[in-house]
């Protein structure tokens, strides 16, 4: 690939890093919870 098929990359400021970065955190905590309810949920219906 040469130099002008490369995609141009967006170059964030550190503010914008760091917002991206609470913003993963915070998707990353919310599946975790989600997958925790799931599967005390699942527990609660299989021992029914």
């Amino acid at each position: 690939m040469s130099e002008k098929d490369k995609p141009e990359t967006v170059k964030l400021t550190p503010a914008e890093e760091k917002a991206r970065r609470k913003r993963s955190i915070a998707i990353a905590l919310t599946l975790l919870v989600l997958v925790g309810v799931f599967y005390v949920v699942s527990l609660i219906k299989m021992g029914s």
